[in-house]
C-alpha cells in the first residue's frame, strides 16, 4: 500500500523558507517564494503574513484559505542540497 506524503510538522526558516517533516520521516526546507503568484497567494508576499502559516489536512496552510499540495511539497527541492 502508498502512503500518501503529509506534513506533520513546519518550522519558519526566514524569508519565504519553510522546513518540514513528512509522514515517512523525510525532512527538507522548501523554498515557497515561487508560488506567490496569483490572488490567493498575493497576502503571502507579506512575511508578516506568511509566518502565519500552520498545518491542517496534511500541509501547510494560511488563514485566507491558501494551501499547497502535499505531493507538491513532497517533490520540491531540499534547498539545504543547492550548492
Amino acid at each position: 500500500m502508498t502512503i500518501l506524503p503529509g506534513v506533520v510538522k513546519a518550522e519558519y526558516r526566514g524569508d519565504y523558507r519553510i522546513h518540514l517533516t513528512f509522514n515517512d520521516g523525510t525532512s527538507k526546507t522548501v523554498d515557497f517564494q515561487p508560488w506567490l503568484e496569483g490572488p490567493i497567494f498575493e497576502p503571502l508576499r507579506d512575511q508578516g503574513y506568511f509566518r502565519q502559516f500552520f498545518v491542517a489536512g496534511s500541509t501547510v496552510c494560511w488563514p485566507n484559505g491558501a494551501d499547497i499540495a502535499p505531493e507538491t511539497l513532497y517533490a520540491a527541492t531540499d534547498i539545504r542540497q543547492v550548492a
